[in-house]
């Protein structure tokens, strides 16, 4: 073979999981469907003891005690998910004391059983051991304390001479982030090893199986028989413990003077990211519940590592917002873009490091700091148009991708490039300047191939002393947290550009179009907030004794109503959290005894059509218990439990103790309707409330519909006012009232029978207002025609066809024009009261 043809790809071929041998420490079995051996290591007796040994073919019940199969048999079955390993620690294999550890996993068709001796009490100090490591790590929130604390730790666990924490980078090069070592050793710490130190099927392996065990590198590996199967396939040993060692890695360990080694993975989002790389300076057999405590670790590790990473990430993501906001608020309606590099380049510089920066946009050019001129970049801008669409292109060495950067790489040669526009394409640069960068290598980063007696061969290198190599006419690398800025500041600039160019006016001609539909909703939300405020004050009346308790009670409803409105609007009119309803409304009454109010189970978020429904049932009962239960004292305590049920429903309840004895009321208010029907009528769902002599117990159940994870009826209103009191000779006997709020319902409900109305019947659904209708028909109907996710317009039909007059209530002031398709009388806007309905029942008797 020439030399030629042996490189570092040679590495990456070798079969390493099909080696045909294990190491020394333990032996393996190898069993087919049936459970008869398949394939045995050579040194069962040496592990099992003299005399205890089976054939090729044998049934392995044959061998083993009958209590010891059947545990294996389970541990067989419960294999269920590829790369599974089962355990089981301190087994009994033969009648006596003798005890092992076996693994066992799926190979092809095979179950593979590898046995250890077992070492008593390992695996429980070990475990013990794990709790405080945790602790320890859970105090760090930046990375490189983290990893230095993890092998600091990791060493001490497992009494090794060195531990490194090794990361992988881009390039798949690594990189000794952190090092635990004895004192008389050479450090690693910040030394390079390349790529082709872990071939990539070894990477591979690594993602599948996160420990790996080198005893020693002096023993000599045990082989399998058979090497084949009858089919003549190799025994697939990714999954093993035991596996035995490339004769290359062992050359590679030698030459680095290394005893034994332990490598275990760092898993993040299913990558590897790096290892934890132990050397030992001579034999270190680890038993296996030891490793299996170290595999644990590596697993609290990457958790608490990927933890770390996202808290990270969701800073770059805040320094990114903040960073939109601060551009979007300073740069002035009006000004070009290309005239405002002096003012949005200290803001960017304080998310992306940079040494200049280029703005090209509408053919203007401006720079500053250290850029090329306007000549020089102009070289370029036929070349950067031809890259991909609205990609950013990130590189420490722009020349080597357009040559003309060349020019004044003396300035520049790292570019960070933001396209802001398709159509003429515009970009803003960042710039950094050339660096003399010195790289630490661990060695010589190539291995080289060298003539031996047989021919050409990969030579593993000699020693881990550092080999440094300079690297000139590069810049400091833009990191990932780098990118994904410049990924949320491309998106802030489009947004400037199309606010301050011409094509932004064509985009504004579109936005007013959008503007005048907000408006109307807007209009629609402000119509349907009046309604409900005028129907709580006039539902509140009954509920004062004077003024000032009138005001009190209907200026607590309202601000319910305000924070509640708060909470929604701060997600964008979105789901809301139940706890900060809660919250909010304990505050008045609990700032300073926070404890006395404790908020159980999982959070719930509310859709904000339930959201103030919900508010007001909150603001009632917190209302109450500050007055009359268990918060009207100093030593009563409120329990609030948040469930969710099979269906999704959430429901709430409210217990109430320690208070002062509680009496059910005397009467009924708006607060007691509040709480019995607010949710039953508008939601649909359940309401119960027990005064029990301990303490209030209450139930509120939402449906799953306006819940993310994430009903009892009060006493009839008596009319005030009777049909004489209208001056209206013919009032309506019976009205049909179609409104989804409970509160608008009550209100008009209340104004009807004023007005002489004897029986108004009030639905909230297009279902419940045809089922009304298929029993009793109405004289006049009132339809709200926004139901929540419906209209009315089913009901309305059915009227037109019963010939029963009706009125269309709503917000939208452009129903007017479907008045006469629908068959309606007239429209009544909202927010309408009394002298409204008055008019819609003088309609009624003229015609």
């Amino acid at each position: 073979m020439h030399s030629t043809d042996v490189n570092l790809s040679n590495c990456d071929r070798e079969p390493i999981h099909q080696l045909g041998q294990i190491q020394n420490f333990g032996a393996l079995l190898a069993l087919n469907a049936d459970w008869f051996v398949a394939h045995r290591s050579t040194n069962l007796e040496t592990i099992l003891g003299a005399g205890r040994t089976i054939e090729i073919g044998d049934r392995l019940s044959r061998l083993f005690a009958p209590d010891a199969m059947d545990q294996l048999r389970s541990a067989a079955a419960a294999l269920t998910f590829p790369d599974q390993v089962e355990r089981i620690f301190g087994l009994a294999l033969f009648d006596g004391d003798c005890l092992f550890d076996c693994a066992l996993h799926s190979s092809g068709g095979n179950t593979i059983i590898e046995i250890e001796p077992h070492a008593a009490g390992v695996l429980n100090r070990q475990l013990a051991v794990l709790r405080p490591i945790m602790a320890r790590l859970e105090k760090h929130t930046e990375v490189e304390p983290l990893v230095a604390e993890a092998a600091r730790q990791l060493r001490a666990a497992l009494e090794i001479d060195r531990v490194m924490v090794y990361r992988f980078r881009d390039d798949l090069s690594g990189e000794v982030i952190a090092e635990a070592a004895r004192d008389d050793l050479e450090k690693f710490h910040g030394l390079r090893y390349p790529r082709s130190d872990i071939p990539d099927q070894a990477r591979a392996l690594y993602v599948r199986n996160r420990f790996r065990i080198i005893a020693d590198v002096e023993a000599e590996p045990v082989p399998i028989e058979p090497g084949l199967s009858l089919e003549g396939e190799p025994l697939d040993l990714s999954m093993s413990s035991l596996r035995a060692v490339s004769p290359i890695h062992i050359e590679y360990l030698k030459n680095m003077g290394v005893g034994a080694s332990l490598s275990i993975s760092i898993i993040i989002g299913g990558k590897l990211w790096g290892l934890f790389a132990c050397h030992h300076y001579g034999p270190a057999l680890l038993p296996y519940s030891q490793r299996t405590a170290a595999e644990l670790f590596s697993e609290f590790f990457s958790l608490t590592l990927d933890r770390t990473l996202a808290r990270q990430t969701a800073e770059r993501r805040e320094h990114g917002r903040a960073m939109h906001t601060q551009l979007m608020r300073d740069v002035a309606a009006g000004t070009p873009l290309s005239a405002s590099l002096p003012m949005i380049e200290p803001v960017i510089q304080q998310a992306i490091p940079h040494d200049g920066a280029s703005i090209f946009v509408d053919d203007l050019y401006d720079s500053r700091g250290s850029a090329p001129n306007e000549e020089e970049f102009r070289a370029i801008v036929s070349s950067l148009n031809g890259a991909a669409t609205s990609r950013i292109l990130a590189s420490e060495a722009i020349a080597d991708r357009l040559p003309r950067a060349a020019r004044f790489a003396d300035r520049a040669v790292g570019a960070l490039i933001i396209p802001v526009s398709r159509t003429p394409r515009d970009y803003l640069v960042l710039w950094r300047k050339p660096l003399v960068q010195t790289v630490t290598w661990a060695g010589n980063p190539e291995k080289p191939v060298e003539m031996g007696p047989n021919g050409a061969r990969l030579t593993p290198r000699k020693s881990f002393e550092a080999w440094q190599e300079t690297v000139e006419g590069r810049a400091e690398k833009w990191s990932d947290a780098d990118i994904e800025i410049a990924e949320s500041l491309r998106v802030t600039l489009l947004e400037i550009i199309l606010r301050l160019t011409d094509e932004a006016v064509t985009e504004r001609a579109r936005a007013q179009q959008q503007q005048e539909l907000l408006i109307a909703e807007l209009n629609h939300r402000v119509r349907n907030i009046l309604n409900l405020i005028r129907g709580l004050i006039n539902q509140s009346k009954n509920d004062a004794r004077n003024i000032e308790s009138f005001v009190e009670i209907v200026g607590g409803r309202v601000r319910s109503l305000a924070s509640a409105h708060d909470n929604i609007t701060k997600g964008n009119w979105s789901h809301a959290p139940f706890s900060e309803l809660i919250e909010t409304e304990a505050h008045a009454y609990l700032s300073d005894q926070r404890d006395r109010l404790a908020l159980i189970g999982p959070e719930a978020m509310i859709a904000p059509e339930a959201y103030t429904v919900l508010a007001l049932v909150i603001h009632e009962m917190i209302t109450n218990s500050a007055k009359y239960g268990s918060l009207s004292d100093s030593s009563g305590m409120l329990e609030v439990t948040v469930t969710r049920q099979d269906n999704g429903d959430l429901c709430l309840d409210w217990r109430e103790r320690g208070g002062p004895p509680v009496k059910p009321p005397q009467r009924r208010g708006f607060g007691s309707t509040i709480i019995d029907r607010s949710i039953p009528h508008e939601l649909k769902g359940e309401a119960e409330i027990n005064y029990r002599l301990s303490g209030v117990e209450a139930r509120f159940c939402i449906p799953s519909q306006y819940v993310e994870w994430r009903a009892a009826e009060g006493n009839e209103i008596e009319p005030t006012a009777t049909k004489k009191e209208t001056g209206l000779a013919d009032v309506p006997n019976t009205v049909l009232l179609v409104e989804d709020s409970m509160i608008i319902a009550l209100d008009a409900e209340d104004c009807l029978k004023e007005l002489g109305v004897e029986n108004v019947r009030v639905e909230s659904s297009v279902a419940a207002a045809l089922d009304a209708l298929a029993k009793t028909e109405p004289e006049l109907a009132i339809l709200d025609y926004n139901l929540g996710k419906e209209n009315s317009e089913p009901v309305a039909l059915k009227l037109k066809e019963l010939g029963v007059p009706f009125w269309l209530a709503t917000g939208y002031g452009e129903m007017q024009d479907r008045l006469e398709e629908l068959g309606a009388a007239g429209l009544l806007t909202k927010p309408y009261g009394r002298d409204e309905l008055l008019q819609v029942i003088g309609s009624k008797t003229q015609t």
